[in-house]
Order: structure tokens, then C-alpha cells, then sequence
């Protein structure tokens, strides 16, 4: 089948379409919820011996004293079932005094050694001992652990029953809710996944890391690659506008913003790259008429993404009968972002070569 050339006649206009996709992609990018990774919290699966209702789930939960979000959905081997639990303010409280505790302990280990070895140190380390046994006896309280931390000979092992105290608090936390859940539910497996504060915060640093390097490493090399501004410029916007209608698609569909859909994304820039590079190359580097240039590369371009979207059209299929997050969330981002591809590519960096080689062709 002949792909009709899109790019004969006003091709400028070509750009209205993804340039509102863009616009209402952004508008709807707010609206992304953070899942476990990013936000915190727990996540508990379930695989339900029947099923159950997901409103009523939460107002027994509720009665419980616990704020849940619970999905229910069903699947070639059966039931499941996805509980949603908010970061708790234990787990938070945790995290602070344990982040404090570690700051104190080089100095204190330190000035322990040297009041051994000197008398005249031991003022200096009662007083820093007497701040980081605070700091224990808090956790102590925030665990239920009934023992003081001045009772504790060395620092060494007031820093295994902290240890062991946070991990304490850690495993109340699932306790509380995985007793109730125990309550009203009969399942045949369970799994728990809690995210820290600490490791959260983490995971969004990494990510702000690796989109940021990935950004200037593309810009970078497409502009060594081509050595032209306005093709440079081009191969960049298309991977943006890819990046933003994909995010849009997230918010829109609530696709909540996890590991998965962060790999999708990433996974989304490396293909833009291809296509927007192959686009480039045939239009600066073949001869002949530019229209024409664009039109044999869109029909190569589009063969490859139609490719992709049926590679991950499958996945998501299958992620839609089995019901596992990740297969759905690196499914789903990834076909909105091939689509935003297709539109982005041939909508908006084609117009822009265009009106550059045209140009250039001018001059």
C-alpha cells in the first residue's frame, strides 16, 4: 500500500495537530498520580480465593483506622486483589531519627575511643553520647521497645538495638495492616512491597539524574552528528513533544508514574531519537526533491513504529488478561508515546526540516 504524500501542498499545517496534542497533553500532566516508587507507602498483592467488593474493602479498612486504596480485578488464574496503602507517618518518623542517628554516631564512636584512651575527652563524650541516646530513645518509643538507651553500654551496641528497633517499626507498620486485611479477606498468597521515605526521595533523585543526562547527552550528540542548528533543534523537539503527549496519556488514562513507566519513557526517547535521525539523514544527506525525501522517509519511519506499537499492543494485551502492573505500565506509556512518536515526527520535525532544506535549497 502507497502512503500518499502528506508533505505536498501548505505541509505547515501539519504542525497544528501535534502542537495541540502537546498542548492538551500538558494540561493534563498535573493530574499524574505518583505511584509507590516515587510517592512512598505500601503496596500489598493479593490472590483471592473469590471475589470481593472493593468499596466495601475500604470502608471496613476505614473502620480499621486505615486510609486504602484497593483495586480488585480479575485474571486468567483468577482474583486479585491491589491494596494501596498512603506513607505512614511511623515509617516517616522513622526514616528523620534514623537519618539523624547515623549523622551522630561517626563523632560519638570516635569520642567513645579517645575518653578510653584520655579522661579528659570523657565530658566531651558523655555529651554526645547523652544527644544520640535521645535520639535512640525515641525510636526505642516509636517501636515499643521497652528498654533506655543510657542503659546501653557502648555505642557499637546501642547502635545494634537502634538498628534493630527501626526495623521494629517497620514490621509493626505491616502488621497493622496486613492483620485487618487477614480479617475480611481469604487469599491464597500475598505480597507486601513498602517504599521508604528515604528510598522514595531516592528513586526521584536517580530519575531527575537520568532524564537530565539523557537530555544533554542526546542534545549533545545530535548536534556533533549533524553540526546544524536547526536539524539539531528538531531531533530534540521531537523527543520532547514525544516525551510530553506520553506523560499526558499518563495522566489522562491514571497511569501512575513508577519505575516501569519511567523505563518506558526512557526506552521512548531512544526511539525518537531513531526516527527523528533517520528522517534527518534522508533529508540532508539524499538528493533530490525534499518533499519527496520526507514522504520515503515517513513511509520507512512509519513501518517501524507501526512494528513497535504491534510489539507493545501485544504486551499490553497481555498485561490486560493477567493483570501485572509492570507489563501494563511500560505497555501503555510506551504505545501513547509511539503514537505521540508517529504525530510528532511527520507533524512537526518533517515541517521543520522542511522549511529548512527548502530554504537552504533557496539561498
Amino acid at each position: 500500500m502507497e502512503f500518499p504524500n502528506i508533505f505536498r501542498g501548505d505541509y505547515r499545517l501539519l504542525a497544528i495537530v501535534p502542537l495541540l496534542l502537546v498542548a492538551i497533553s500538558l494540561f493534563f500532566i498535573p493530574t499524574i498520580k505518583m505511584g509507590v516508587d516515587f510517592r512512598g507507602g505500601t503496596l500489598i498483592s493479593l490472590t483471592l480465593d473469590n471475589q470481593i467488593d472493593s468499596a466495601d474493602l475500604e470502608e471496613r479498612l476505614a473502620a480499621e483506622g486505615l486510609d486504602a486504596d484497593v483495586r480488585i480485578f480479575e485474571t486468567a488464574v483468577g482474583y486479585k486483589a491491589e491494596i494501596e496503602f498512603p506513607q505512614s507517618d511511623a515509617l516517616v518518623n522513622a526514616e528523620g531519627l534514623k537519618d539523624e542517628f547515623e549523622k551522630l554516631l561517626p563523632e560519638a564512636t570516635n569520642l567513645e575511643i579517645m575518653a578510653e584512651m584520655n579522661e579528659s575527652q570523657r565530658a566531651e563524650y558523655e555529651a554526645k553520647r547523652a544527644e544520640i541516646d535521645a535520639v535512640a530513645d525515641e525510636m526505642f518509643v516509636l517501636a515499643g521497645v521497652n528498654t533506655k538507651a543510657e542503659l546501653i553500654g557502648g555505642v557499637n551496641d546501642l547502635e545494634d538495638t537502634f538498628m534493630d528497633a527501626y526495623k521494629k517499626v517497620y514490621s509493626n507498620y505491616q502488621i497493622s495492616v496486613t492483620q485487618p486485611i487477614d480479617k475480611y479477606i481469604e487469599y491464597t498468597s500475598i505480597s507486601v512491597q513498602t517504599v521508604s521515605p528515604m528510598l522514595s526521595t531516592h528513586f526521584i533523585e536517580i530519575a531527575i539524574r537520568v532524564a537530565v543526562l539523557s537530555a544533554i547527552l542526546s542534545a549533545v550528540f545530535v548536534f556533533a552528528f549533524f553540526r546544524v542548528v536547526v536539524p539539531s533543534i528538531a531531533v530534540i523537539t521531537g523527543a520532547a513533544c514525544d516525551i510530553i503527549i506520553a506523560l499526558g496519556a499518563m495522566g489522562l488514562f491514571g497511569i501512575p508514574f513508577t519505575l516501569p513507566a519511567f523505563a518506558a519513557l526512557l526506552m521512548l526517547v531512544g526511539f525518537s531519537l531513531d526516527t527523528d535521525i533517520l528522517l534527518t539523514m534522508r533529508m540532508l544527506k539524499r538528493k533530490g526533491d525534499p518533499r519527496e525525501k520526507a514522504h520515503d522517509a515517513m513511509k520507512t519511519g512509519l513501518t517501524m513504529s507501526v512494528a513497535a506499537v504491534i510489539a507493545f499492543g501485544t504486551l499490553f494485551v497481555l498485561a490486560a488478561l493477567t493483570h501485572i502492573p509492570t507489563y501494563y505500565e511500560i505497555s501503555a506509556v510506551a504505545l501513547a508515546g509511539l503514537v505521540g512518536d508517529m504525530i510528532a515526527t511527520w507533524g512537526i520535525n518533517a515541517v521543520m526540516l522542511l522549511w529548512y532544506a527548502e530554504r537552504r535549497g533557496e539561498a
